[in-house]
Order: C-alpha cells, then structure tokens, then sequence
C-alpha cells in the first residue's frame, strides 16, 4: 500500500482543464455557475449547463482541517497559462456587460490561478507570466473603475491584491532574468509614488534595469511628485505609456489640489487674474469646463480667467478620481485591451 505523501512534498496538479469536472458539476447543480460559463442557449433553463470549455475554478478560502488538496483538483503551470489566456482573450474583451461583472468575474478566476500556484510553489516563468497579466489586469481595472461607487468596486480591496502581486513577483525577479522586469518595476515605483520603501528598492536596483529608460522616467516622476514641482510632474506624466499613466492615476487629483494651492497663494491678487487655458494645460485637464469645476470646488473665483486669492480659499478633502483621455485614454490608441492586459506570456501548447 503506498505510503501517504507528506505535507512537506509538493503537490502537482494533473487537472487538464480550466476547472476540475467535480467542481463544475456541483456548481452546476447548485446554481453557482457564472453566465460567462454557461452554455450558449441554457442560460435561461431551470437548471444552465456548464460548457466544459468555459467554466472557470474559482477561488475558495482555505478552511481550517480541510483535507489536503488532491493533485486532480490543481491545475499544472501548462494549464494555469492557458486559463489567464482564455480570461483576457475572451472574457476582458467583453463589452455586452457592465465592465465591472468582467472585473469582478476575472479578479476571482486570477485568485484562483494564483493559489493553485502556491499550492504547487509554482516558481520561473510561469509564475511571473501569471503575476505580469494579474498586475496589468488590476492595475488597469484601478483606474478603469475609479469612478464606479463603492459597492461596485472597491479601491482598497484592489490595492491589497496589487501590492501582493508586486511583493511577489518583485521577489522572483531576485532569481533569475525576466525580460518584463524593467516596465514592473516602473509601474511598482508609479504605483507607489513618493513611498520611500519603493524609491530605495529601486535604488537598489542593477545599473541596466535602473538605467533603462521606463525606469529612469518613473524615477523623475517620483521626483518631481516629491519635490512638488507640480508643472514638471504633469509635463512627465504626459510621457507615461498608457498602462504607466493607470498606475500613476491615483495621484493625479492630490497632486493637482496641492498645484492649486501653490498657485494660490503665489498668485493671489484682487486686481491680476490668470490664464484659464494655460491652467487647464498645467493641471494637464480635458477641458475648461473641467478646470473651471474644480476651482470652484477650491473657492477660486473664475470667469473668463482665473482669479486666485488666499481668503476665498478653500480646501474640500481628496476629490474623487475621474478618468482622463487627455492624460491616459488617448494614449491606447488602437491597441486593444487584451493586448495591453497579456504582453508576452508564453504561448499554450
């Protein structure tokens, strides 16, 4: 009789698809299948189908005295690459659902992906693939959702997942060469703008990957955020890829209430006013009509011009991040978003 393997071997998956047949049928019979996973003409049926070919294991929390986890129930690193291309090959690209049910449905079927990796301490390649689309997924979906309300979509939650993956994946770059490593890491210091811990960890980098040039830029943002030089700040962000403007993005309203408030206070006059137009290219906003609306939130009198001055001043608390086609939507251009979430994982045979 074979002896019991111990908790210290690792396990390794031998499930072939995207989700163990056990799983899908008791999904199946309890009504927990997602719409994306149901079989086309079935969705309305008492009972939908599962198609084989689109159901996805999702994630399940650990439970405590639960028995080891069976190597049929894991999916080996082949099949975990070829469930992240189904997700962002088929799923991302959806457009005949609210974005936010993609997200969520992704966000969940990646959980899942990346704790079969840690079961199996999926290390290399494989693993850093899965963590390189996890990250562009997420970080993009921070922005993509930002002015989604609450219980929708919550910002922290995201963020958790984000500094996780970078946790990660920023340690299996530590063992060995990744081609990616240089954008990851500007996106971790972009991320994290003005963060001590991520500026030093840069620092601390190789000369080739500190001296490339995405990393060297992110550098100059982060210096330029934290020498509150505000007009160089948005001019270099203007130079960020469209995946480095999403990380960024979440610093942009805070860097533009304190740029206001310099700008206040240096140009302050009940007889002088200030160039609208130039305002809204310095603050790097889509219109007037948008620089004019947070002034006013700010207390700044405006008309046809700006007038700043220090007693009508007011400061209103961190406004709500809105998107940017001037600063980030423009710059996708004709790529699609599967192409910008998968960058060059490997192909699945």
């Amino acid at each position: 009789m074979a002896a019991e393997p111990r908790s210290s071997e690792t396990v390794r998956g031998t499930c072939t698809a995207m989700c163990p047949e056990p799983e899908r049928k008791q999904r199946e019979r309890q009504k927990r299948l997602h719409k994306f996973e149901m079989l086309a003409g079935t969705e309305n049926y008492m009972v939908p189908t599962a198609d084989p070919d689109k159901t996805v294991k999702e994630y399940t929390r650990p439970a405590a005295g639960k028995e080891r986890v069976q190597p049929s129930e894991l999916r080996p690193p082949a099949i975990l690459l070829k469930t992240v291309q189904y997700l962002v090959e088929e799923i991302v690209p959806k457009t005949d659902v609210p974005w936010v049910e993609v997200y969520n449905f992704v966000f969940d079927r990646l959980r899942s992906i990346k704790q079969d990796m840690t079961i199996q301490q999926v290390k290399g390649k494989s693993c850093v693939s899965v963590l390189e689309v996890s990250l562009r997924f997420l970080i993009f979906s921070s922005y993509r959702l930002c002015e989604e309300p609450l219980g929708s979509f919550d910002p922290k939650i995201n963020d958790t997942h984000v500094q996780e993956c970078f946790s990660r994946l920023l340690s299996s770059y530590e063992l060995g060469e990744h081609k990616n490593e240089p954008e990851f890491q500007s996106l971790f210091l972009l991320y994290n703008l003005g963060l001590y811990k991520a500026f030093h960890h840069v620092l601390l980098l190789s000369t080739s990957i500190r001296e490339s040039p995405v990393v060297k830029l992110a550098v100059a943002v982060n210096r330029a955020y934290l020498e509150r030089n505000y007009v160089l700040f948005f001019r270099l962000i203007r130079k960020l890829s469209f995946l480095q403007s999403c990380a960024v993005h979440r610093h942009i309203e805070d860097s533009r209430q304190k740029m206001l408030q310099m700008y206040n206070h240096a140009f302050s006059s009940k007889n002088c006013s200030y160039p609208l137009l130039h305002l809204t290219h310095l603050l790097a906003l889509d219109s007037p009509a948008a620089t004019v609306d947070v002034c006013k939130k700010h207390g700044i009198v405006v008309d046809c011009t700006v007038h700043f001055l220090k007693t009508t001043f007011k400061n209103p608390g961190l406004l709500t991040c809105k998107r940017s086609f001037e600063l980030i939507d423009k710059k996708q251009g004709d790529r699609t978003l599967s192409d910008i979430i998968k960058g060059d994982y490997p192909e699945c045979t």
